[in-house]
């Protein structure tokens, strides 16, 4: 099974960037759906973006214009942050799931995803 490392996160003041990167143990690129999320204290697990089958970005409404997902080869994932407000404060998390034949990783709800990082804090201030 994939194993996903985050790292990159930390504390920045408001309208700052971070990039946060993901490692993972094996290749990914066709064979795993990629995601990012978030999650604060009390609250569920958010989509932040992820990586469909054929390399199409999707974002939630909350980041979309600041955040951007790539790849680097077939092992590294990045969330590249810009724009960043204190409402981005949350730990951050890479996930994944094995792909089926039919399955075009088109979502990012978390119960899909079954591979999952530590997770990296992020920090915004004001």
């Amino acid at each position: 099974q994939v194993q996903l490392v985050e790292s990159g996160g930390g504390s920045v003041q408001a309208g700052g960037s971070l990039e946060l990167s993901c490692a993972a143990s094996e290749f990914t690129s066709s064979t795993y759906c990629m995601a990012w999320f978030r999650q604060v204290p009390g609250k569920e697990r958010e989509g932040v973006g992820h990586i469909d089958f054929y390399g199409g970005r999707r974002y939630a409404d909350s980041v979309k214009g600041r955040f951007t997902i790539s790849r680097d080869g077939a092992k590294l994932t990045y969330l590249q942050m810009n724009s960043l407000k204190p409402e981005d404060t949350a730990m951050y998390y890479c996930a994944a799931r094995k792909r089926s034949t039919y399955d075009f990783c088109t979502d990012m709800y978390a119960r899909s995803y079954n591979y999952w990082g530590q997770g990296t804090q992020v920090t915004v201030s004001s």
